[in-house]
């Protein structure tokens, strides 16, 4: 077996270090409507969700630790699914999974740490974006968001239908891609399902989601 040298396993060590597991287990519900919530079942670190003719959604603020996070990884499946959709059709855009990254300017996230999910998305200065599976967009398609405007912009990965998945993401790349620039501050998460247009029903599960 081939031994490290000490440099390597410095080296292999620091770039273990920078890798951040996110738990699921604190992350908070946001409804969009008083009788319309999915069932989320939160592990430390997976997170389950039945959506039935239902949307909702879970975030978390992140810590300033988290600010400089360039890249993600993590796993999804499916085992039922709404019908492919027009994503960037309001009104109509039902997905299986979307996992949101709100980013901001260093000295607007400062000010907003403790502010919640409907607060971050709607600051003039937010940058989301929004990774999904679901709709019939080709995989990696940057589409406009109906309701974020300017502010966000979805990246398709996975087309609408079953199945399981590992996917890494360059958060760096994709925002250049999406807004042009630099990436900013990761300040926010969140996870939404949405079955509520189609009246469609989803299970899946997204789980060992990393930043580094």
């Amino acid at each position: 077996m081939r031994r490290l040298t000490p440099l390597a396993c410095t080296l292999t060590l620091a770039l273990a270090g920078m890798a951040q597991a996110v738990p699921f287990s604190d992350w908070t519900e946001q409804r969009f409507a008083m009788f319309s919530s999915n069932d989320w079942t939160q592990g430390t670190g997976s997170v389950g969700v039945t959506s039935d003719g239902t949307v909702s959604m879970l975030w978390t603020q992140m810590p300033p630790s988290d600010g400089a996070t360039r890249s993600a990884s993590w796993s999804w499946s499916v085992t039922q699914s709404v019908v492919p959709t027009a994503l960037n059709q309001r009104g109509g855009d039902d997905r299986n999974l979307s996992l949101y990254f709100v980013f901001m300017p260093p000295e607007i996230a400062e000010a907003n740490r403790t502010a919640g999910i409907r607060k971050l998305l709607s600051i003039e200065e937010a940058r989301v974006l929004m990774y999904v599976w679901g709709g019939n967009h080709p995989r990696g398609s940057v589409v406009g968001s109906p309701y974020l405007g300017e502010r966000g912009r979805t990246i398709a990965l996975r087309a609408a239908g079953t199945g399981s998945f590992t996917e890494r993401v360059d958060l760096a790349a994709d925002f250049a891609r999406a807004f042009g620039g630099e990436v900013t501050e990761l300040v926010g998460m969140a996870l939404s399902s949405d079955s509520d247009d189609t009246d469609g029903i989803v299970r899946a599960q997204l789980s060992d989601l990393v930043l580094r």
